[in-house]
């Protein structure tokens, strides 16, 4: 094809160009050489608008922003996919569940719902993980790092979603309500576990015997029975216990603490079923 008048053209596609640079960046993606080096990190691009897209990792620029929130971003298209947030286009469909997304990749992750695909692993552990984030988080078990603190008492957790439930400790907080009872807490898997009081669901079953249990610590615990383990230690006197509370009313031996008190005499007690027997006899 015969290139027009002023126009530069390249015999490796065809293409035409009004101005020789851009000829020559074009040539670049057919020969793969990358002469755009970046100064911060020396990743290397085949054009000039590749760079600089890139440079805005380093330099924190965001020059597109969303005229209905503000929200800003370094790429154009990156723009344009979260536009879709607030017009509810959702063009990603599931041919599994029908479950629709706005974006490509938000489809592909849901997908491993379905396959049960765990690309990510660690290298620490070999543990695998459906999302990039979820070994992130992972990771922080092997390097100890808690990036999140709370203002309050400076506790630190590794994932941000850990800070929020603690803090409700100290806000009070209690989002979760049952519907049967009204009972609020300030977890959702501590309703969840409430819940089964109402339903009478037991779903933690002990292989040995049969005997099922509504929490999962429980049926830790009452396995002990059949394994004879005993990991809580007295620090006091040696003395294991097969469940930590066992441990705690064990140790007001060597405390002297009696948190139990009769509203009638107040003597005080080290466990509660000794204070209802108290009671029993003061009320006879």
């Amino acid at each position: 094809m015969k290139p027009s008048p002023g126009n530069e053209s390249t015999d490796l596609c065809g293409k035409s160009f009004t101005q020789l640079d851009n000829l020559k960046q074009d040539k670049h993606v057919y020969t793969e050489e990358k002469p755009f080096y970046c100064s911060e990190c020396g990743k290397s691009f085949t054009t000039q608008t590749n760079i600089e897209k890139h440079q805005r990792i380093h330099t924190g620029a965001k020059p597109y922003s969303c005229s209905e929130c503000g929200k800003s971003f370094n790429q154009q298209d990156h723009l344009q996919l979260h536009e879709r947030i607030h017009a509810g286009e959702k063009p990603y469909c599931c041919s599994e569940c029908g479950k629709s997304f706005a974006v490509e990749t938000s489809l592909k992750t849901h997908q491993r719902i379905h396959t049960g695909g765990k690309p990510y692993f660690c290298s620490d552990c070999g543990k695998s993980f459906n999302r990039h984030s979820n070994l992130q988080l992972h990771r922080r078990v092997h390097t100890g790092e808690k990036p999140y603190y709370c203002l309050e008492c400076g506790t630190s957790f590794a994932a941000q979603a850990s800070l929020k439930i603690h803090q409700r400790i100290h806000t009070g907080e209690k989002p979760y309500s049952c519907s049967d009872c009204g009972k609020s807490f300030n977890r959702q898997n501590y309703l969840q576990q409430h819940q089964r009081i109402h339903t009478g669901e037991k779903p933690y079953c002990c292989s040995q015997c049969g005997k099922s249990f509504n929490r999962q610590n429980h049926l830790q615990q009452h396995q002990r029975i059949h394994t004879g383990e005993k990991p809580h230690c007295c620090s006091d006197c040696g003395k294991s216990f097969k469940a930590q509370g066992e441990l705690r009313r064990h140790q007001r031996i060597h405390t002297g603490e009696k948190p139990y008190y009769c509203s009638y005499c107040e003597r005080s007690f080290r466990h509660s079923n000794t204070l209802q027997k108290h009671k029993c006899t003061k009320s006879s």
